[in-house]
């Protein structure tokens, strides 16, 4: 498995809902490749933290801005 493969499906890992030989390939990769482990632990923490803010906590403008760097992020990953 190359990185980018592991960082497309990092999330699916961290859900669960990898087949048994993307576990095993991903969990390969990541016993093999510091900045991957790193990535991941990264990615963990990120939604450990980002789990406990309350959608009301967050400014209206900034939740914009959120929602269009994920609106642009997801049109970049649509094939052209």
């Amino acid at each position: 498995m190359s990185c980018k493969e592991l960082v497309e499906l990092v999330t699916d890992y961290l859900e669960g809902v990898l087949s048994a030989e993307d576990r095993r390939r991903f969990e390969q990769h990541i016993a093999d490749c510091s900045w991957c482990g790193r990535y991941l632990e990264q990615m963990r923490l990120t939604i450990n933290t980002v789990g406990r803010i309350e959608e009301d906590s967050i400014s209206p403008a900034a939740k914009d801005s959120l929602l269009d760097a994920f609106r642009d992020w997801s049109a970049e990953r649509q094939p052209t």
